[in-house]
Parts: C-alpha cells; structure tokens; sequence
C-alpha cells in the first residue's frame, strides 16, 4: 500500500507513525507499506518493486505447482521499472549476489491494480505455462479449475494472454482432475493414442482415477492420501474388486509422474502390447 493510498483511506501522518512504532505496518520501500500479516514472499516482493507472478501468486493460492529444488521468487515487474531494490534490504538494490532471495523477474505489463501484491490467477496460470512447461502448466490450470478459482470460460483467458503457439495445449485442460498427478498421468495416457477416461465410477468399487483402453486402471497415489496400512489396506482391497472386474490397477507415485514419466510410458505400453 503505498503512502497516498494511505492518506485517501483517511490516515495521517501521525497514525502511519503511530502504526510503524506499534509494528502493525512496516516500509517496504520508500513510500511502500505493508500490514503486519503480509506473508514473506509479499514483504519480498514489495521491498523489491513488483507483485507474486507466475508459481509464487499460484502457491499463495493453493494451486498446484511443480516442486523443484531451485525454486526462485517469480515476480512481475512493469517494463519500465527502474531503481529496484533487494528482497531483504530496502536500501540496497537487487543483486543477484547480494541477496539471500532468489528472484525471477518477469518483464511485462499486468492489469493488475498497482497496488497489489499479487497478479491475478488469469495472468499467473499463463505465465507459469512458460515457466513450468505443458504438462506442469497444465495441471495448474486443471487444479485451479478443480478449485473453482477459475471458471471454464476463464481458460481461453489464459491462452489469450500467451503466443499463439499455445493454444494447441487448450484442449487439454479438463477440470476433473483432482491433484496435479492425476493430470500428468492423464497426459501421459493420451500419449498412448488410446481412449482415456476420467473419473471414471465402476459398480462395486466407486470412482477411480482414470481408465485407459477401457481396462487399465491408473490410480495416482500421493503420501498425503495413502499413507499408513489403513489406507493401503483399502487400496488393495480396491485393486482386487476391480481384478475381479477384469481390470488391471497400476498406481503410480505423484514422484515417479513428476520425475520419471518414462516408467509409465513403459507400463502402459507393455499391458497394451500383451493385450
């Protein structure tokens, strides 16, 4: 929030001063403000000069991201900016070397109210399909769709906002899917040229994740899901229900579609070759 912004909501300089001693605002940058509850990726982003874009706006949403270790700030930053300073020290300017933070500056304009701390979900959804890639950027908007942060109509927001190139990957979101893995399984899948079913519901068993050629069952496991012997007692009795059915059930962990697709790829191709 910015010192005007302040002064139009009816505060003077004494309460600013009042509210600075007190700890419930603190100076971002010169004549930048923030409220104590801003999370620290805010704080970085304002002492710095732009707003959360692309995989950081999106995890400060809960949308699903790829995970990687050399995870950067992404921040968007208008074309003509000047005088940017380091994420940590209001009084020093961004350096790479200097700061503890690492920051990805995204050069470009937003429709975004400047005085905002975060893009929209449209702008951040696009950028991250640069970003991160298809098959990741396309869990992301498949997750925000799941979601309701976005409705259908919102997609072809998001390809309106990038090349052309991209809007080939438009008919591959679908907002059933339930987690990021589901979707790159499904991706994964269609890349078979065989029928893909999504969510599909089988009597006797309930819904499973997706169905490939009508008899191969791929469930996407995750540790948050089907941790403790609970739970993959229940997994395995599912899995024998649908062997009755004259299903085979593959379960994939969300770590081996992110980092090693190829192993399904492998899988699915072996079951419909003997098939």
């Amino acid at each position: 929030m910015t010192y005007p912004e302040l002064r139009t909501r009816g505060y003077t300089r004494q309460d600013i001063a009042r509210a600075l001693d007190a700890g419930y605002l603190s100076r971002a940058r010169r004549n930048v403000y923030l409220w104590r509850e801003a999370t620290p990726e805010e704080q970085h982003a304002a002492r710095v000069g732009g707003r959360l874009d692309c995989v950081s706006a999106l995890k400060a949403l809960g949308v699903f991201v790829l995970d990687r270790e050399e995870d950067q700030l992404h921040l968007q930053v208008p074309p003509t900016a000047s005088r940017l300073r380091s994420a940590t020290d209001r009084r020093t300017r961004l350096t790479a070397a200097r700061d503890g933070v690492r920051i990805r500056t995204h050069w470009r304009r937003s429709a975004t109210d400047a005085s905002r701390l975060h893009v929209t979900v449209i702008e951040a959804l696009a950028q991250s399909l640069r970003c991160q890639g298809p098959r990741a950027g396309i869990a992301s908007i498949d997750n925000a769709l799941f979601q309701k942060l976005i409705r259908p109509s919102d997609a072809a927001e998001v390809f309106a906002l990038l090349p052309p190139r991209y809007a080939a990957l438009r008919g591959l979101v679908d907002g059933r899917a339930e987690s990021g893995s589901e979707t790159y399984a499904r991706l994964i899948a269609r890349a078979t040229g065989r029928s893909v079913e999504v969510q599909k519901r089988i009597d006797g068993v309930g819904r499973v994740d997706l169905v490939v050629d009508g008899w191969i069952v791929i469930e996407c496991d995750s540790r948050e899901h089907h941790g403790g012997w609970e739970a993959q007692t229940a997994d395995r009795l599912r899995d024998l229900k649908l062997a009755a059915l004259g299903y085979t059930v593959i379960r994939p962990t969300a770590q081996i579609l992110f980092t090693r697709p190829e192993v399904l790829v492998a899988a699915l191709h072996g079951l419909l070759v003997l098939r």
